[in-house]
């Protein structure tokens, strides 16, 4: 024989219960069956409702059994042609007047106590088994329906009865040794007390009842059906890579329902477990799929955790102080008062030095919980021998499950590692000596981001997932989203790295999807995207909360600039293409670092100098092994570079200039590059990162350009002082091509002094066959005193500066 028992969901409405008369019918074919129902999904909540809108002499209560009434006879008339459903209606229509009386007498007494409770509640699953066991009538003829008041006794404890397990295992084995029918449906939840009062098993007790039957009868097996393919890794509507457990212990299965698993009701286990029967969770809407198998002893195919589960809307209850060390009772009295008030402690943790006891509980049981045990040590607080009772609320539990766990090193470094990683704080631990659980309380905000990361770290290959949020989608940002495009297959096979771009902005739209937005339609979506700020954007990358969140900054805003500290503070890494943060004050230079330590996020800025060249990657790795800067001699800025490489008697300058603008190797505003402020904030950059506090005041700007150039307003104007000025610039080129030299705009810093400025080096320099767009380095330190350390290689251009903000990337990934 076997036991089934059906949740709400899978007998909601005709349809589904259609459904689950399909799979009756094809277990009585291969033996009897017994079948537990509960409510119509919805109904008990409904019922509740009622019950309470009486009590406080609100009529809206007929409204909410009107509709109850209308979802059952519905039901009915879906499931039978008229003339099978008579006679249910008018036995339906029966139940529901005694229903309707009841709430009526609710109503006039202003009274809605435990036992009167338990009979409004106890309609939900007498009518629905009803209206099941007609329907299935229609099916299969040899089955029939069973009260299951007449086989579970308890006492009176209403709304959480406790069962009278020998009467009970008498009973179910009496009835069923003499029932002959193939099928027998059950109501759930409800039972009798010993005086004959109906009362009920508490929440989840459809499953109760199943468990009970399928002990007193020994039956092969339990299935209890759900809307869900069994026991997930994790909460699969929070954790999308959550899969369905094959196969989980009973004391797996207790502590992952104890901790919010809702497939199954703890206690149910017990009775299974005392005789060794095995519980299956299947599929209502996907009898086919496997579902999961509770059993003694479970294989493991996934490592030693089986499963991460959490519980929401907790609160931390600590009472602490000093008076409490070496003093015996101080537990007895916080437990005792806790229980008399039927204040459940769902989680309990303790200081060694016994200065503190923190327990967790509900939410709702938390102002209740401050107010009595405040009265209850009140004479301490009062000589300030304890402090006040602290409550924090807002917060949740997650918990690792796994019977191994106990035979493998370093879970709970493991687990406790990713938290931090992660950025999400834990406010209290408690694990178990047996190591099947270890639970940690955490922000409520932060439940997704947890879990996410714990999956991710037990379950699935190591990939590590990093959610990028970029704002400037010009050149540089355009391009640099087309590479992660054509590297994402590349970097999650080789690199274990799933790098998603939840978040694009142009200076006005933004669009996000938390799956990742589609790179080949990006410019569409975000012509269709909302309109976007600083502020705006900030808000939603903060509501998001992410794990492995990443600004990056595509812009040269001064504004964009200022949101980094912002960023940081939440714990969200920031790369930056901008210079504008890194080379403002060093006060603001110094406050980013210092926020980046503190609070666990990434600052990367290697195309602030060099674009693509490992520049600052080189120079922080010389710092950290120990060496000390002493010079640094460069050519920083590949637009000035291109333009005097490509100015000659042949080429006007303010020509080459347009064409250095044309192809992108300047900003848009090409004064930014020949005023030499550009090269000016990259080498004061590289002084900083050397270790040295400088501010930009302090570089020695020696400009080449004549001072109406430097004057000019507009871009314009620019363009027509250069024109103005040829003259100017071909003195300055005849004197260097008579020298045999070449034009290099130089960045010089030195004992700790620096300066910018258009030199003529000669035929010995390193400058000198510098081509093109190039940008050249040199190191001088105390280990490489007498040859530099040299860098060279494309220092401008989108392709090469977009790479440099994915190597950041990457660099941040593997970190």
């Amino acid at each position: 024989m076997k036991v089934l028992k059906f949740g709400g969901t899978s007998v909601a409405n005709a349809e589904n219960i259609s459904k689950v008369i399909v799979i009756l019918v094809q277990e009585s074919k291969k033996q009897n069956v017994a079948v537990v129902v509960s409510a119509l999904g919805g109904v008990t909540d409904a019922l509740i409702k009622t019950g309470e809108l009486a009590t406080e002499k609100d009529v809206s209560y007929i409204t909410v059994f009107e509709n109850i009434r209308e979802r059952h006879l519905e039901t009915i008339q879906s499931l039978m042609s008229k003339a099978q459903s008579n006679a249910v209606i008018k036995t339906v229509e029966a139940k529901l007047e005694e229903l309707k009386n009841l709430l009526h007498g609710i109503y006039l007494i202003n009274e809605f106590s435990d036992k009167t409770r338990d009979k409004v509640l106890s309609f939900g699953e007498l009518l629905s088994s009803y209206i099941i066991s007609k329907a299935l009538k229609l099916k299969i003829e040899k089955s029939s329906l069973k009260d299951s008041r007449e086989l579970i006794v308890t006492d009176n404890l209403h709304s959480q009865a406790n069962v009278n397990t020998n009467e009970t295992n008498i009973r179910i084995s009496s009835f069923f040794k003499s029932n002959k029918d193939k099928v027998v449906v059950l109501p759930g939840f409800v039972s009798r007390s010993e005086e004959g009062e109906t009362t009920t098993l508490g929440r989840g007790g459809s499953d109760y009842t199943a468990a009970l039957i399928a002990s007193s009868l020994k039956v092969s097996d339990l299935e209890i059906w759900t809307d869900v393919s069994g026991m997930f890794t994790a909460n699969p509507k929070l954790v999308k890579q959550a899969f369905p457990i094959e196969e989980i212990s009973y004391q797996e299965a207790m502590e992952l329902s104890h901790f919010g698993a809702k497939v199954l009701y703890p206690p149910t286990v017990q009775p299974a477990l005392q005789k060794n029967i095995p519980i299956y969770i299947k599929n209502t809407f996907q009898p086919e799929a496997k579902g999961t198998l509770i059993s003694k002893k479970a294989a493991s195919k996934n490592g030693p955790v089986r499963g991460i589960s959490h519980v929401e809307n907790i609160a931390l209850v600590t009472l602490e102080g000093n008076g409490m060390v070496g003093v015996p009772g101080f537990s007895k009295r916080l437990f005792s008062t806790l229980s008399t008030a039927q204040i459940n402690v769902v989680l309990i943790t303790q200081a060694s030095s016994e200065h503190s006891i923190c327990v967790g509980v509900y939410s709702e049981d938390a102002k209740l919980a401050k107010r009595i045990l405040d009265n209850e040590f009140a004479y301490e607080i009062s000589l300030k021998k304890i402090k006040p009772l602290l409550v924090e609320d807002n917060l949740a539990i997650i918990a690792v499950v796994g019977d191994n766990m106990k035979n493998h090193q370093g879970i709970s470094g493991r687990m406790f590692r990713s938290l931090g990683q992660n950025n999400v704080n834990v406010r209290a631990i408690a694990q178990g000596a047996s190591e099947r659980n270890i639970s940690a309380v955490i922000a409520h905000k932060d439940i997704k981001k947890a879990l996410v990361s714990l999956h991710n770290r037990f379950f699935e290959k190591q990939v590590k997932i990093l959610n990028l949020f970029l704002v400037g989608v010009g050149n540089v940002g355009s391009i640099l989203l087309d590479q992660i495009l054509q590297q994402q297959e590349y970097l999650n096979e080789n690199l274990l790295l799933n790098i998603k771009v939840v978040g694009v902005s142009n200076s006005k739209k933004m669009v996000f999807d938390e799956e990742g937005i589609n790179l080949r339609h990006w410019k569409d979506l975000i012509k269709k995207g909302q309109p976007r700020t600083n502020q705006t954007f900030f808000n939603a990358v903060k509501e998001f909360n992410l794990s492995n969140s990443i600004f990056i900054d595509v812009t040269a805003n001064e504004d964009v600039a200022k949101t980094y500290a912002s960023y940081l503070k939440e714990s969200i890494s920031v790369i930056a293409c901008n210079k504008i943060a890194c080379s403002s004050t060093y006060k603001s230079y110094r406050e980013l670092k210092d926020l980046s330590r503190k609070y666990g996020a990434s600052f990367l800025f290697e195309t602030n100098v060099g674009a693509g060249l490992p520049v600052i990657y080189t120079l922080n790795n010389l710092i950290n092994s120990g060496d000390k800067i002493t010079s640094i001699q460069a050519v920083l800025s590949g637009s000035l570079n291109f333009i005097f490489n490509n100015f000659n008697e042949n080429n006007s300058f303010h020509g080459v200039v347009k064409q250095a603008q044309k192809e992108g190797y300047t900003e848009p505003d090409p004064r930014i590059d020949l005023s030499g402020v550009d090269v000016a904030r990259k080498i004061l950059i590289l002084a900083r990162e050397a270790g040295y506090r400088m501010d930009l005041k302090d570089i020695k700007n020696e400009s080449f350009l004549p001072k109406g150039s430097l004057e000019a307003k507009t871009t314009d104007e620019f363009y027509k002082t250069l024109k103005a000025n040829d003259s100017h610039f071909e003195t300055i080129y005849a004197e260097a091509n008579e020298k045999d030299c070449q034009l290099k705009y130089v960045a010089e810093f030195n004992e700790g002094k620096a300066a910018v400025g258009l030199k003529a080096v000669d035929k010995n320099h390193p400058f000198y066959n510098l081509e093109g767009k190039d940008n050249i380095v040199l190191f001088y330190s105390e280990r490489y005193a007498q040859q530099p350390l040299i860098i060279k290689g494309a220092g401008a251009g989108a392709e090469v500066t977009a790479s440099g903000l994915f190597a950041d990337i990457i660099t941040l990934g593997r970190n």
